[in-house]
């Protein structure tokens, strides 16, 4: 079942990535600063994922789907919302992400910036 942790932010960041305790931690580093919602699956971020998310950190390898596919439904669905791709792998060319950040990520400010930036609307260059 997703987790939730709540902040009186007015910025709902939806972390979703299958291996929990990266996830966690991930939530863990934007709590303070953010309304942090967590899901382990595609299913799972599907369920939360609604108008007031404003920016979705996306794991591209989950075990009910691919995190592309995911990134697609969201786009199809017109969610306004600005979504950092999360992987170990290279980028691949036309990945309609916001931005992309590749694991491990090492800094905790790496995350807090991108999510920030995103979340105020603008693109980054990571």
């Amino acid at each position: 079942m997703p987790g939730e942790t709540n902040t009186p932010d007015d910025s709902t960041v939806l972390v979703v990535d299958d291996n929990r305790p990266l996830a966690d931690g991930f939530a863990r580093i934007l709590w303070e600063d953010f309304e942090v919602l967590t899901a382990y699956s595609a299913a799972d971020a599907m369920e939360l994922l609604d108008a007031s998310v404003d920016v979705v950190i996306l794991d591209r390898r989950l075990p009910d789907t691919t995190g592309d596919a995911l990134l697609d439904r969201i786009r199809d669905a017109d969610f306004d919302c600005r979504v950092a791709m999360v992987s170990a792998a290279d980028p691949s060319p036309g990945l309609d992400c916001d931005t992309y950040l590749t694991k491990p990520i090492g800094d905790s400010e790496v995350l807090h910036e991108t999510v920030t930036e995103l979340a105020d609307g603008h693109e980054t260059s990571r």
